[in-house]
This record gives structure tokens, sequence and C-alpha cells, in this order.
């Protein structure tokens, strides 16, 4: 790939995954900590990653949030303190879309999985191979904690595709409060209640791979404040569990805050300075990152576990002002920086240099390849040669002292239409979708969201202007055309190649 233009470095080293930039000096020396680690433990390392639902860049104190915005994380600020804060990790624009690429290494668009998954939907993801699936027939016990949101059709549950356990509820937390109060149209109309009742998967799942699905209770408005409590306690014995058998785990921990509709636990409520419900929860999701991160010090695996924390999108805004915050424009839906920019702290004590920051890209597909490389798993070998992967292993990056991205761009798709790409701090829009009416309302809200299709698309510097506030696609954009130009026709051709689920729309 570096032929296509000389501004490019990134190299395919195997036809059906993502190019990246070669390191081999410093791939050489991070595989020789990992295997010096492996022979003082015996054990390959553990993962666990820590995913909040809807939480904005900013919310968090690492990020310019915490106490500045009444509620502070002392916690999640400690992996940044203690580890490595990324400063541009991407997610997708929603939840389901994200939460496939977490878990597959590819983007939405090759699996169908576009758009959030409704109560009753038909969202399947039995065909596509996950990490999980491949970790557990590689030793490791394998559990998926919280919020699924990828299918509760048969055959597309946690437990079918690769997870060992499985705590939670399979589809998104607001669909299962119709009782809420400011649903007054739902909560105070019986008989349209009872109808909606009926519809969907409604249940609190406690499920293994072995034994099958049991029903832990139906979820409500009621009982849904302590949903994360629950899942608290499910990933806490799952990882003394493990600890206690010597395995080695993956444990994917999806918290159902902070997506509205809030309802902190009885222990965070009014806690927060602004004591509003979504500020509590934030206090409530800190106080869990602290939790899990104490058990590992605790059992004495923290050495020995990589943790990571992030969001599946930006902000939404359908419920500002009780709602996240970002300093980018947009929010939860688009991909404007907004919605696709989110918080990415790794911490690894002994194993990650503390205080690192870098604005090195990251997508959250590389989570995939990522994992198993940290297990010892060819990905090459594991991956069928008919399926492209999207992700990068990132572990060059992540365990070096002064490790630089492999990742060369990040490409963004608002559902089934190309958005775009970012190549260093460029960005070229293809198209975008926009929300607000550009007056003092010019916030998110996808009730107010429409696509833009520029002639000539968009281009911005995101150093200098980090909003996406003016285009410099004609005046300035000549040398960064040059990479990004290359850059999409090659994505293009992957496309072409490796048929997506999903017909792309360009225009």
């Amino acid at each position: 790939m570096s032929r296509v233009s000389p501004l490019l470095q990134a190299e395919r080293f195997q036809e059906n995954f993502e190019p990246a930039v070669p390191q081999p000096s410093v791939e050489k020396a991070v595989m020789a900590k990992l295997e010096a680690l492996f022979k003082k433990t015996g054990k390959r390392p553990n993962i666990l990653m820590l995913v909040v639902d809807d939480l904005g860049y900013s919310d968090v104190g690492a990020y310019g949030g915490g106490e500045a915005f009444g509620a502070p994380t002392p916690h999640i600020d400690r992996l940044a303190r203690e580890g490595l804060k990324l400063t541009s990790t991407y997610s997708q624009p929603s939840c389901t879309p994200t939460r496939a690429a977490l878990n597959t290494g590819r983007l939405p668009v090759r699996s169908g999985l576009l758009k959030p998954a409704l109560l009753n939907d038909q969202a399947d993801s039995s065909q596509e191979l996950f990490a999980a699936k491949i970790l557990s027939g590689a030793g490791y016990r394998t559990a998926l904690s919280g919020k699924w949101h990828l299918g509760e059709k048969d055959g597309s549950r946690p437990r079918q595709v690769g997870f060992d356990e499985f705590m939670g509820f399979l589809g998104v937390v607001n669909a299962y409060q119709e009782e809420h109060p400011i649903a007054a149209d739902v909560a105070n109309d019986p008989e349209l209640q009872a109808k909606l009742q009926t519809i969907g998967d409604r249940n609190l799942w406690r499920a293994t791979k072995e034994a099958g699905g049991k029903s832990a209770g139906r979820i409500n408005w009621e009982n849904s404040r302590d949903l994360d409590q629950k899942f608290a306690d499910f990933s806490e014995d799952f990882i003394r569990r493990a600890a206690k058998d010597a395995k080695p785990f993956y444990l994917s921990h999806n918290f159902s805050k902070v997506h509205y509709f809030n309802r902190p636990s009885s222990a965070f409520e009014g806690k927060s300075a602004t004591k509003d419900v979504y500020r509590d929860s934030v206090l409530e999701v800190d106080a869990i990152v602290g939790r899990l991160t104490k058990v590992l010090e605790d059992l004495k695996i923290a050495d020995n576990t990589l943790v990571f924390f992030t969001s599946d999108n930006g902000p939404e805004e359908d419920s500002y002002p009780e709602s996240g915050a970002t300093p980018f424009r947009g929010a939860k839906g688009t991909t404007l920086e907004g919605g696709v920019r989110v918080p990415g702290l790794f911490w690894w004590p002994g194993m990650i240099k503390p205080g690192r920051v870098s604005d090195g890209l990251f997508d959250l597909t590389d989570m995939f390849n990522t994992s198993l490389a940290l297990a010892g798993v060819d990905a090459a070998n594991a991956v069928p040669a008919d399926r492209y992967i999207d992700g990068i292993n990132q572990t060059p990056f992540l365990l070096s002292e002064n490790g630089q991205s492999a990742r060369e761009a990040v490409f963004f798709y608002n559902a089934d239409m190309f958005a775009g790409a970012r190549w260093r701090y460029y960005k070229m829009s293809i198209s975008e979708v926009q929300t607000g009416s550009g007056n003092v309302r010019d916030f998110g809200g996808l009730d107010n969201a429409q696509y833009v299709i520029p002639p000539n698309g968009y281009m911005y510097n995101l150093y200098l202007d980090p909003r996406e506030r003016r285009s410099i696609l004609i005046e300035k954009a000549w040398v960064p055309s040059y990479a990004l130009g290359p850059l999409l026709a090659v994505h293009g051709a992957t496309m072409a190649k490796y048929k997506p689920k999903a017909a792309i729309r360009v225009r």
C-alpha cells in the first residue's frame, strides 16, 4: 500500500486484513516483553473491557469533565494517570454497530449490523466470528456482562457466538422502561402498556454455553436502577472464579448506564453536585470501575490484566441537557467527531508506561486483533480467508514506552452510507449527518437530524478546527488529498472484493 502514495506507510501483511504501519523492531521488543510475562505467570494475560453506554468524551475528568461537570471520576481518571490515555479513539455512531465492530473487528457494513436493534428486532449476528469464540477455543474463560444489543433471536445470543457465560439483557435499557413517568403517553395508558409488554425479550438473563439461558426476572422501570450493580456482582464473581482456577479470562463488561432513561441505584441518587440522574449515574459507573480494578489488585492479577475503558459512541442529546458532554461538534448518531470520538484508556500495571498520552489513531475494531495477539493466537489462521478484518493489532502501540499507532486511517459510515475518513489530523467527509438548525439550538438529537451530501465533500484540519466548522477542501487540501484519495480508493477496493452485507451508498 505504501506504493499507492508516497505519503502513506501502511502495508498489507495479509490479503483480508487492514493494512498496518510496520514497526519491526518495536514489535519484536513487545513480543519479548509478552513472552517474559508468560514465563513468569504461566498463562496468557487477562482482558477486561469496560464499555459504557452513551458516555460523552468530556464526562470523564481525564478528558476535561469530572468535577468540572459536577461528577468526579477518580477511578476512571486513575486509569489515565497510571496508564495510556488515547485522545483519538473512534467508535461507530451508535450502539449496535459499535458493539459489532468491537467484537468482530469488522465495520458494520460488512456484518449488516447497521442500526440499534429494537425489541423483537431480527438483527442477526450468528454468522459473525467473535473474538470470544476464538479465545474460548484458545483456553480462555469468556464472559459478557450487561448490555448485549447484537440480536435477541435464536443463534445470535452471547452464549451462542462464543461467550462461555452471560449475565445481562439482550436489548437496550430504555426499551424496558415504559413505566417511566416522563413517558406519560405510555405510563398513563394501561392498555397500550400491556400490549407493549408482549413485544420482544424483556428478561434479565443468566446463561452458560453448556446449560443454556435462564431468566433472572423481567426488567422494568423500578428494578432497572439496580442493573449495573447486578452486572458488577457477576463480573466480580467471574473474575474471582477464573483467578481461583488459574484460567486466563476475557470479560466484556457492558454498562446499562448512562443510556437514558437513567435511574441511579439508591446509593448514588442525588450524590452528584447537580443532583441530576445523568451525573449521579456517571458517579455510579466510576465507582464500579474502581470496584473491578480493586478486585484485580486484591487477587494480585492486575499485572497480568489489560483493562480497556471506553464508550460505545458519543453522548446522545435527545435527552439534553441531562446527557453527556463532548468538546466536539455533533453527538450520537453522527460521524462528526462528537458522535464517534470516545474515551480510550488502557491500564496494565508494569506493562503500560504510566502517564502516557497519545493522539495515535485507534479504532474499536482494533480490540479484536489486539485481543487475539495478546492471547498468542495467529489471527491470519483463526479468521477464514473469505471475510475482511478492518481491525489492526495494536499491541506494539500500547505496550512500548513511546509506541506509535499502526493504524494509518479511520473510515466512517452513517449506517450504509460511506461518510469519509481520517488520516493524521485531516478528515474528509463525503457525507454528514447534521443536527440542529444553525442557531442557538444547534445541538444534537436524532429527532432533529438530516443527511448533508456536499458536492465536493468537506475537509477539516482537526487540530485547528476540532469542531469541524469550516471546510478547507478547496483552499488548502491539495496535500492531504494525495493521501486521502488513495486511502478511499484502497478501502473501496476491499468492499468490492469482500462483498459487505449492506449495499453501500456513497451519494
